[in-house]
């Protein structure tokens, strides 16, 4: 009853039934539409959300299956690590750098790098050299240096789906943006290490190979990254140039899918990380691309790149929670389960020390590097920080499946535990940790309520509203009339940050180029005047904050 996704795509290769092939995806699609609507329902208490719903529906078909087939199948699909690559991670990773509030993720831009990218380089080598020493005494079986580095690679990349749902980026947009920043930099520099890792040389390994190793890894990181702002500066001078809106929204909404969608597979088709490309292309696209379309082209283009994002969610959670039910990869991995779940609690154990290894220092040297007029990082913020973290999801389950599997088979033993075990971790990390995340939270920071809560928040929340308030938000923060807190914050900011000089190298060069809020080219008789005479103005939306 299993369906290869991967081969259906192709023409005339629906395999011995269509009949099978189409009431598999009938079924899977189904079940979609009632994670979604459980998870909307359950979303009040917001204790459940729609990743830990579909993890149980999933397991949930993957035993009624199991029961159906008399203890032979437990999926609908059979998982294509290329899917998950080419068609899945594309959307949801443009989406999280489409819609990143830029001003607070770039404020705290060092922070997120200490802890997205050093942070994950700890916690590596911590999994790694944990893994050697104790994965030998479970006797899992012949493992190289190679597969312990992959290891530590595919348990370095975290999940915060679960932390960033119930925190409140309103009331806590410190913690909230190092959380999301944190999550995206560490799942892109977890998937460089890992592609750095399958090209090295593990037979000759010396301090030249060290190096080169390092060097890999930095050439992949800023190369990535070049790419993916080359392309939506890219996709922001032809729409500004070619004024697409003259002729069709619709052109001008297809250009956006498309070149965000060539950014990735071009990354890919020179080896390099389609997570750091197409991330900071979505980054580019919102500040640039976004505003030279037309309103109705703004508000399809939102919400169909966070649509696509959600359904690759969903989707992934429920094959993770029917995969977990896989008779034939449990039968091959012992003739018990306890060696799998002792693999798992040891990964678990190692992924929650090498967390702490990095959060708890690197919060203190981020502390010691702030004035006193930019909010630091509170132990409580720390230990939500860490628990952010723990969890482990979508990239971990594609980067062991392309480790271990063959086209998502393995007929190896070794394999077969890794990968079972790896489905545990998924399962206990995003399930248990999950479900204790929003009583964490409401202990450790308690919902504020009352009139003066505003005075509370950080800087970024307190300029917020002031943002929103005016036609743009790059002006001169001095010349702004606020309130006494606003006012003791605008004087105790340096007065020559890189923000300021950014944004105005930005307003001189950058923006007379390639568009953006206030530069939007103005089109007669499009559906910008026509809805708004002065939106060529530009306007402070979500994604721009």
């Amino acid at each position: 009853m299993g369906l290869d996704l991967g081969a259906i795509l192709k023409p005339g290769s629906f395999g011995v039934s269509d009949h099978d092939a189409i009431v598999s995806i009938n079924i899977f699609i189904a079940l979609l539409c009632s994670c979604i609507v459980i998870g909307h329902l359950l979303e009040g208490n917001r204790w459940v959300n729609e990743s830990i719903t579909a993890l149980v529906m999933g397991l949930i078909t993957g035993g009624v299956i199991l029961l159906a087939t008399n203890g032979t199948n437990s999926r609908i699909l059979v998982f294509s690590e290329d899917l998950f690559f080419i068609y899945l991670l594309p959307p949801i990773i443009f989406n999280a750098g489409f819609q990143v509030k830029k001003k607070q993720f770039f404020r705290n831009f060092m922070t997120i790098i200490l802890f997205g990218a050093v942070g994950t380089l700890i916690s590596f080598v911590i999994i790694t050299l944990g893994a050697m020493g104790l994965f030998k005494k479970l006797d899992v079986g012949p493992l190289e240096l190679g597969d312990y580095l992959a290891i530590g690679a595919i348990f370095s990349a975290t999940d915060s789906v679960c932390t960033l749902q119930v925190l409140n980026q309103d009331e806590t947009p410190l913690l909230y943006s190092l959380v999301f920043g944190e999550g995206v930099v560490n799942d892109a520099t977890s998937v460089v290490l890992f592609n750095a890792i399958e090209n090295l040389d593990i037979g000759h390994f010396d301090a030249l190979v060290l190096l080169n190793f390092i060097g890999k890894f930095l050439y992949l990181f800023f190369t990535s990254t070049i790419l993916g702002v080359a392309a939506g500066l890219l996709s922001a001078y032809i729409i500004k140039k070619l004024c697409f809106a003259r002729h069709s929204t619709d052109r001008e909404v297809s250009i956006m899918m498309l070149m965000a969608y060539l950014s990735y597979m071009l990354s890919m088709l020179l080896d390099l990380s389609g997570i750091l490309t197409v991330f900071f292309c979505g980054i580019v696209m919102s500040h640039y691309t976004w505003h030279n379309v037309t309103e109705s082209s703004r508000v399809t283009t939102k919400h169909t790149f966070a649509t696509l994002s959600f359904i690759a969610e969903i989707f992934l959670f429920l094959y993770v929670g029917m995969d977990a039910l896989d008779i034939e990869k449990w039968k091959l991995a012992s003739s018990s389960p306890k060696k799998p779940i002792a693999l798992s609690a040891i990964i678990l154990g190692l992924v929650m020390v090498g967390r702490a290894a990095f959060v708890f220092p690197l919060s203190f040297l981020s502390n010691l590097s702030k004035k006193e007029a930019r909010p630091k990082i509170s132990f409580k913020q720390q230990v939500i920080i860490w628990w952010a973290g723990l969890m482990r999801g979508a990239v971990s389950i594609a980067l062991a499946y392309n480790k271990f599997t063959a086209s998502g088979h393995t007929e190896v033993r070794v394999n077969a535990i890794m990968i079972t075990s790896t489905v545990i971790v998924v399962l206990v990390s995003t399930m248990v940790f999950g479900l204790l995340t929003k009583p964490l939270i409401t202990l450790l920071i308690p919902p504020r309520t009352g009139p003066n809560t505003s005075s509370l928040l950080s800087s970024q929340s307190i300029l917020d509203p002031l943002l929103t308030s005016m036609m743009g938000s790059d002006f001169d923060v001095g010349q702004i009339s606020s309130p006494q807190y606003n006012l003791q914050f605008i004087l105790t900011a340096p007065t020559r940050s890189v923000h300021r000089l950014w944004r105005k190298f930005d307003d001189r060069f950058m923006r007379p180029m390639f568009g953006g809020r206030g530069f939007v080219p103005f089109v007669p008789g499009s559906p910008v005047e026509r809805s708004d005479p002065d939106s060529h103005l530009g306007t402070v939306t979500e994604a721009e904050r």
